[in-house]
């Protein structure tokens, strides 16, 4: 589980930084790894409550329609709510020491660009 959710952390990091920077390509492919994260996590740990799980659904949703959208301002306002899903889930686990939050520094990870491809400066 531990490595999952690492990558799930990982992801949220990544869909996160590729969609303030409007790439919505690679917004999307993060989703789906993302999404595919909780659903591994969910059928290799049967202890998870299905209600955790279900729930996701919604927040994962409302990205996938802003990604599609290309919407900014209803990205950063579902991503809010993602980011909450993920922190009740890791309350009712009794996780609830796991805090995620959306990111705020710029340069993490320091070795992936997040600009469409050729809206990058390669020597940030």
């Amino acid at each position: 589980m531990v490595e999952i959710m690492s990558a799930a952390q990982l992801q949220h990091l990544k869909l996160w930084l590729a969609g303030k920077d409007k790439n919505w390509d690679l917004a999307a492919y993060e989703l789906r790894q993302l999404t595919d994260s909780i659903a591994e996590a969910a059928v290799l740990y049967p202890g998870i409550p299905v209600d955790n799980v279900t729930t996701m659904m919604a927040p994962l949703l409302s990205v996938s329609d802003a990604i599609a959208a290309k919407d900014s301002r209803k990205f950063a306002g579902s991503m809010k709510g993602l980011t909450d899903g993920c922190n009740a889930c890791h309350s009712s686990m009794e996780r609830g020491f796991v805090v995620v939050r959306l990111p705020t520094d710029r340069f993490l990870p320091a070795n992936q660009l997040f600009a469409p491809q050729g809206k990058a400066d390669v020597r940030r």
